[in-house]
């Protein structure tokens, strides 16, 4: 090993996520770059440290005792690294970050545009994509966003801060067409007994929550259809296919389709979801409350006088959360 050179940090991060994969290729994909360059980086840091890191002939790859001992320490070092240009610029009073933000669907259709333009004046460049929840939790840990708004709070990451932005219950929605009054969540069965259930994907986050409310009602209701987005839900709705468990959000996400459908407001059902900003710990700790404060200010003079439009009792079931210390 030649003393006088400086560990390579991204050999490094290409080493980790390579004995965490156990494949080359597996980590080229999860990385975005070519088999050969994985191979390559890795010879480098062997040749840097003068040994063998893996043990090439075992499938999956697996760690020599100095491969091992890199992985241990290495995965320190990396984060530093990474933690260390968020803390510059946070300490840096003139120069604007540029900033990845991830934003679930049902926040990017209603808040989006307004979070957005208050943004574009305290960020240098700003890159954002909209999906699912699960997708945007997985790209913040993997460091491919600095900050998220999202559903889940991801409370068993570690290295995670999380900032409650609003709460918000789930109702039932059902076509004009559908007549018989529903008092309780247990005449929720009366409903499926006429009119086949839409359902979020169950791989979203609002999905899970949705299945593990039928559940704890002890209702086994088959599943028939499911929909990726709010408004594709509503729209179905509306055209009388079935009924779905929605939340005010995802109700003003759908658009025109909204006041087509009957609201059905349950007491007791077992159901809320929160929204989230996400960062990583010691990062991006300024912006992130400037993100609270923003999306609160748009939930408040924005989005509640929305739903008192579409419906009073929409704004009973929605809540505006107050900042607490984010916590990890």
């Amino acid at each position: 090993m030649n003393p006088s050179r400086i560990l390579d940090m991204q050999a490094l991060r290409i080493f980790l996520t390579t004995a965490r994969a156990g494949n080359m290729s597996t980590a080229a994909k999860a990385l975005g770059i070519t088999q050969p360059a994985v191979s390559q980086a890795i010879r480098g840091l062997e040749e840097y440290f003068g040994m063998p890191l893996l043990n090439r002939k075992h499938r999956p790859l697996t760690l020599t005792p100095a491969g091992l001992a890199l992985s241990n320490r290495g995965n320190s070092l990396l984060e530093e690294s990474l933690n260390l240009r968020g803390a510059v610029l946070e300490a840096s009073k003139g120069i604007k970050p540029d900033l990845r933000l991830g934003l679930v669907d049902s926040y990017a259709g209603t808040c989006g545009t307004s979070l957005i333009r208050e943004l574009l004046a305290r960020v240098g460049q700003l890159s954002v994509r909209t999906g699912l929840t699960p997708y945007h939790a997985e790209a913040l840990v993997r460091r491919e966003f600095d900050l998220v708004i999202a559903t889940d709070p991801l409370d068993d990451v570690t290295g995670v801060v999380r900032q409650r932005i609003l709460t918000e219950q789930y109702f039932v929605i059902a076509p004009q067409s559908f007549r018989p009054s529903l008092r309780r969540a247990a005449d929720l069965q009366q409903l499926s007994d006429t009119l086949p259930i839409i359902r979020f994907n169950s791989a979203s986050h609002s999905g899970a929550q949705v299945d593990r409310c039928l559940r704890r009602l002890n209702m086994n209701i088959p599943r028939r259809l499911e929909v990726d987005t709010a408004d594709t839900l509503t729209s179905m709705v509306e055209g009388g296919l079935g009924w779905a468990v929605t939340t005010p959000l995802c109700l003003l996400q759908a658009g025109r389709t909204q006041r087509a459908l009957r609201r059905i407001f349950l007491p007791d059902l077992p159901a809320h979801r929160s929204m989230y900003v996400l960062a990583r710990e010691q990062e991006f700790t300024v912006l992130m409350r400037q993100v609270y404060d923003i999306a609160s200010l748009i939930v408040e003079n924005e989005i509640l006088p929305q739903l008192k439009a579409i419906d009073e009792r929409l704004a009973h079931i929605f809540k505006v959360e107050p900042w607490n210390q984010p916590k990890t």
